[in-house]
């Protein structure tokens, strides 16, 4: 694994207060769905404590990041469709708890979403990331709100449909596209972050495809995001409902690692800092401070 760790990406990228150095560990992105609807079960709906308690929750127990979500973007293939908001009805959601997060955490906080007046609202609140499941495409305003708010990016990979000419290649082209795209619009290539999409646009054979190779998207030499927390390919492989994956999730961010991802994107953030550290220790060589 040590011939892994060399292909890692390196640099800095500064988000929000914090500067993530990649390559030297795993960064864990901790998800708090403020949404009645989510597939995992967990959303805090409209109760901003229970919101800040998670965050809090997430932050004592090694998280580097608070991902914010007030829409549902759960697949209709796989879980019938999540009902579409308004960006109204988002701002609505996610403001009140990234404005409570400001002072209840030091994290940096991602808003995630694909709306640019929501993105916008959510930065001037406090957010310091755009996480887009569309990669900046479906609303044409995003990359603009990104560029003008000097914020990181990630672009993740989404299509309608799972046909591919052949699949992993599509998705690096793909990405690969997105990144020229977003720097065009004035994003610093230092600021882009990538996102094979686990679970959108792609069918359970297609996403462990993309886990076993998820190391050929180091040839786009920027730093990769990875989220497959609890979805439903642990579910179909292992047979077994959404508050039952944490042992399959753990086998993905360990593979993941090892692949070179450099943030994990997950629920069970307790358990998933621990398995990030292990896997870092073999593939990366981290220590902490009190080890020989």
């Amino acid at each position: 694994m040590a011939s892994k760790a060399r292909q890692t990406v390196r640099g800095t990228m500064k988000v929000g207060n914090s500067t993530f150095v990649w390559g030297s560990r795993t960064y864990v992105m901790g998800i708090l769905n403020v949404t009645p609807d989510s597939f995992s079960g967990d959303g805090t709906g409209a109760d901003v404590q229970a919101a800040v308690r998670q965050a809090v929750t997430f932050q004592e127990q090694g998280a580097d990041i608070i991902d914010v979500g007030g829409e549902s973007t759960r697949p209709p293939a796989v879980y019938a469709g999540a009902r579409p908001v308004t960006a109204d009805e988002e701002l609505a959601r996610v403001l009140p708890v990234i404005k409570a997060l400001k002072s209840a955490v030091t994290l940096p906080i991602s808003i995630d979403t694909y709306k640019a007046a929501v993105a916008r609202a959510a930065v001037d609140a406090g957010a310091s990331l755009i996480n887009d499941v569309w990669g900046l495409r479906r609303d044409p305003g995003m990359a603009r709100v990104a560029a003008e708010l000097h914020v990181p990016a990630v672009l993740m990979h989404n299509q309608d449909g799972t046909s591919y000419r052949d699949l992993v290649p599509d998705i690096i082209a793909r990405l690969g596209e997105l990144a020229a795209e977003a720097e065009r619009a004035g994003i610093a290539p230092d600021r882009i972050i990538v996102d094979p999409g686990f679970g959108f646009g792609k069918n359970t054979g297609q996403n462990l495809e993309m886990l076993r190779r998820l190391g050929e998207l180091r040839a786009l030499g920027k730093p990769l995001l990875v989220g497959m927390s609890r979805k439903s390919t642990i579910g179909q492989v292992l047979d077994l409902p959404v508050h039952e994956r944490v042992e399959g999730t753990a086998a993905t961010v360990a593979l993941s690692i090892a692949a070179g991802a450099d943030i994990v994107r997950v629920h069970d953030v307790k358990e998933m800092v621990r398995v990030a550290r292990m896997t870092d220790a073999v593939a990366r060589g981290w220590r902490p401070a009190h080890a020989n």
